[in-house]
């Protein structure tokens, strides 16, 4: 500071500014320097927050509609503030060659997806798309929708990825249908647009013929066996960068909540080296090398909440490196580490869901209040779990009067139905009981 001072009184000795005014101009520059900026910035930060906080409390839809538009290509962005919009009860429905706009538009009260987010069509055929439906009103089949569309928006890559993200849904028939007349729909939708080229409007079929010839949009496409539902999200994660229709998570919700999981979304508040149990789906992986030469991996993790980095150092990755494939639901054991780069997960152990829940290996553990609690009532708690008999170990951490804790577990093993995992709640309470791997 002193340096810049003396640098700055000459300069005002070159301009013949007298040195008491030269120093008063340096020290207020010193002083706004200290607290003025700020302010300054603190002053506009507030009026931004006041807007961004009135919009989203008076016009909600509009307001995500704009935030996701804003975050389009940032998944983990994205895949936030659609969790964050759904628990304020603003759906984002799948795309929809009959609705959509370009970017994601109000409906309602929920969100149409954009069409030009969509992989492999861009802008300029989502144009194309809505100009089109804006001529000749809803499409009626693939066939018309490939004819009403100029044939240099549309190609094969395109017609899988509007297809794929649930974007023709609206025409009436099966993904798997739609994407096997792919080739059909293209090649009628170019013969069309080359007869209106040349003028071509059936000069020499009779009367009779134009009247029985068979409409266009009237072909019907190929049989085809429907697509699974890990197909169906796989299609959609494929082109939209997240699930939409669903999660593969969906029909482990019930399980989660016995394994005892913690949704990602959650995990920024967590205490660094904090032991988590957390479940998603693994969607990138980058292999890695350590110093030795080692080979582990980091793993993108995703679940409805958000994302997280998922690491596997070399011990740990040489034993779980068979399980941790990308669309396959995990259940991970690990721990927080706060970097740099953000809240990452160190694994210690992953196990496939579908695995954990057909098998009835584990834990089981019951939190168990003793000063609430008496002779009777620990009695039957330990009947219902007798009848319950299984592979299922069960550990007790009990909590006595005066706060202190011990765990204690039991001799035998019990199988961790819905049923039994009820009963013990009603005795120990909801939040009592949970099923580790």
């Amino acid at each position: 500071m002193a340096a810049q001072r003396e640098k700055f009184l000459a300069g005002c000795r070159a301009r013949k500014v007298p040195l008491k005014k030269a120093a008063r101009i340096f020290d207020l520059m010193a002083e706004f320097a200290g607290y003025g900026f700020n302010k300054s910035h603190s002053c506009a930060y507030a009026l931004l927050a006041y807007q961004t906080a009135y919009l989203k409390t008076h016009f909600p839809v509009e307001f995500f509609a704009a935030l996701l538009t804003s975050e389009t290509g940032n998944t983990d962005k994205v895949v936030k503030y659609i969790n964050e919009g759904r628990g304020m009860g603003i759906r984002v429905l799948p795309p929809d060659v009959h609705e959509s706009g370009l970017y994601f538009t109000p409906v309602g009260d929920d969100i149409r997806f954009g069409l030009s987010a969509i992989k492999n069509v861009g802008e300029n055929t989502a144009r194309a798309i809505c100009e089109a439906r804006g001529l000749a009103g809803d499409f009626h089949s693939m066939i018309g929708f490939c004819e009403a569309i100029e044939p240099k928006f549309l190609n094969r890559r395109v017609l899988e990825s509007l297809i794929k993200a649930g974007a023709l849904d609206c025409l009436g028939a099966s993904r798997a249908r739609l994407f096997a007349g792919i080739d059909q729909s293209l090649a009628h939708g170019q013969k069309k647009s080359y007869e209106k080229s040349v003028g071509q409007h059936g000069l020499f079929l009779s009367k009779t013929a134009l009247i029985h010839a068979e409409p266009w949009e009237q072909v019907a496409l190929p049989e085809a066996e429907d697509w699974t539902e890990d197909q169906q999200l796989a299609g959609e994660y494929a082109t939209l960068g997240f699930y939409i229709s669903g999660n593969p998570l969906d029909k482990y919700s019930g399980r989660l909540n016995d394994f005892g999981t913690l949704e990602l979304g959650a995990l920024e508040g967590k205490r660094n080296s904090e032991d988590v149990v957390v479940a998603g789906i693994i969607v990138q992986s980058r292999p890695m090398r350590s110093r030795k030469g080692a080979r582990w991996a980091i793993y993108t993790l995703q679940d409805r909440t958000g994302v997280v980095d998922l690491l596997v150092f070399p011990e740990a990755f040489a034993r779980l490196e068979p399980i941790l494939r990308a669309g396959v639901a995990l259940l991970v054991k690990g721990r927080i580490t706060i970097e740099e780069v953000g809240t990452r997960v160190v694994a210690s152990d992953v196990r496939p869901l579908e695995e954990m829940s057909q098998s009835a290996s584990g834990m089981m553990r019951v939190r168990v209040d003793l000063g609430a609690m008496d002779t009777a009532t620990l009695d039957e708690l330990q009947r219902i779990l007798a009848s319950r008999p299984g592979r299922c170990k069960v550990a007790f951490e009990l909590v006595n009067p005066d706060g202190t804790m011990a765990t204690l577990e039991a001799e035998s093993g019990v199988r961790p139905d819905p049923e039994l995992l009820q009963q013990v709640r009603d005795i120990c309470g909801l939040d009592a009981v949970a099923i580790l791997p």
